[in-house]
This record gives C-alpha cells, structure tokens and sequence, in this order.
C-alpha cells in the first residue's frame, strides 16, 4: 500500500510502500529510512522494549528514538508518531 509522510516544518514530503500486518500494535520505521530521508528524531527519556514472536524480551533492540510525522492515504491525513528501530541485520 502507498502512502505518503511528511514531517510538520518540511514543504516536501516522501511517498513509500507500507506493509500491514493486522497482527502489529505500532507504527515502525528504520533508523536507516530515517537517515536516509532527514527524518528529525526525538530521543526517548526511557527505552522501549521489544517482544520476540515468541514474547521473550529482546534486550538487543530497545526503541531509542521516535519520528513525528503526518500520514497521508487517499484522502485521509494523521499526525502520529511512528517508533524508530535499528536496521536489521
């Protein structure tokens, strides 16, 4: 599915392809997507951490950062914030 994003002070925003999965609790986008595009991050006073599929904790990948942004799809326009993760190996 292609949607747009855009953050709140840049004029220009980016069209990407989104994967959903209806299994998924938040928004998450690559800290490579995020370098790569100028995203401007905002570093979270307290880590996030992720669950395995198999609900163990994965201590290796902790959520250190998150992206403000506006979605847009068709008609339809959100602020939100979206999770940044690191590039996956």
């Amino acid at each position: 599915m292609k949607i747009g994003l855009k953050q709140k002070d840049n004029k220009k925003g980016i069209i990407v392809d989104m994967l959903l999965d209806s299994r998924v609790m938040k928004l998450v986008i690559s800290l490579e997507f995020v370098r790569n595009n100028k995203f401007r991050k905002k570093k979270l006073e307290r880590l996030i951490y992720i669950r395995n599929i198999d609900d163990i904790f994965n201590n290796e990948e902790q959520i250190e950062h998150t992206v403000g942004v506006e979605l847009f799809y068709k008609e339809h326009k959100k602020r939100t914030v979206i999770d940044v993760i690191k590039d996956q190996k």
